[in-house]
């Protein structure tokens, strides 16, 4: 296959090491095509002449560059209820919470939320269950931030959303808008969005948690970084509290501090 640009194997080793420093994320040696895809939309937006062009540009300090060098490399596959095992048993966790039952809010963290899908599911589920929130959505994608407190969303996309969830949660489009769909109001007031990178040095302080979803994040971890990762969650979650992965992760399997309580999801103890 010809490529517009040529992209050798030194060119990819370099960006594997870059978005390993960036973002922690460890590319699959199998992954060259893929990157070539994707990081080329970036040299043909910006005139740059050459892969070692543009990423002489992304290393250099204070780059504008290098956002949009994570943003184009992150994986934003994502949908409303997806894995919808998990957002049952969120519900049950709320219908059992003696603090919910206070009134209390549930605390959810949705860690690399994407486009919002997620957290707006959590956010839908605990409504549902009667249960007042707080959702933190965080993600190092800059573009799919912006996207999730935009909270607008095609009609198709709710296609996982029941009759009355639709009319109770989103404003349906009219006009120039019609095929989309906003959030209301009174749903996003129980949502925060920040930019955040799971493996920055220090989270904020203080924070404690009912749920955390980091679902199909691990698997672009390396061992000892989902070890580190899965000791900072248990930091931020109270006992009881659930963990949310992807279907294919098991990292947290045996881990001490987590009990197997589902399909992918553990408690902590």
């Amino acid at each position: 296959m010809t490529h517009e640009f040529a992209f050798t194997g030194e060119d990819f080793q370099r960006v594997r090491q870059l978005i390993a420093a960036y973002a922690g994320i460890s590319l699959h040696e199998r992954k060259q095509n893929m990157v070539y895809n994707r990081l080329v939309r970036r040299l043909r937006a910006t005139g740059r002449a050459s892969f070692r062009e543009y990423l002489d540009w992304v290393e250099t300090p204070g780059s504008e560059e290098r956002e949009r060098f994570v943003n184009a490399l992150c994986t934003n596959l994502t949908a409303f209820f997806r894995e919808p095992h998990h957002f049952e048993m969120l519900a049950a966790k709320a219908r059992e919470s003696a603090a919910a039952q206070r009134g209390a809010p549930l605390r959810v963290w949705s860690s690399a939320c994407s486009s919002g899908e997620e957290a707006y599911s959590a956010a839908i589920t605990l409504a549902d269950a009667g249960c007042t929130a707080e959702i933190l959505g965080s993600d190092i994608d800059t573009e799919a931030l912006e996207a999730a407190r935009a909270g607008t969303y095609s009609m198709a996309a709710l296609q996982s959303l029941g009759a009355e969830q639709k009319r109770r949660y989103f404003l349906k489009g009219v006009g120039a808008n019609a095929g989309q769909a906003r959030v209301r109001p009174e749903l996003r007031e129980a949502l925060k969005f920040v930019f955040r990178n799971l493996l920055a040095a220090q989270w904020p302080a203080g924070e404690r948690f009912d749920a955390v979803f980091c679902r199909n994040v691990m698997i672009y971890f390396d061992r000892p970084t989902q070890a580190r990762l899965l000791g900072r969650f248990v930091e931020v979650l109270k006992p009881g509290a659930l963990l949310f992965l992807g279907h294919s992760e098991s990292c947290a399997a045996g881990h001490a501090a987590f009990r197997a309580c589902g399909r992918t999801v553990y408690e902590r103890r």
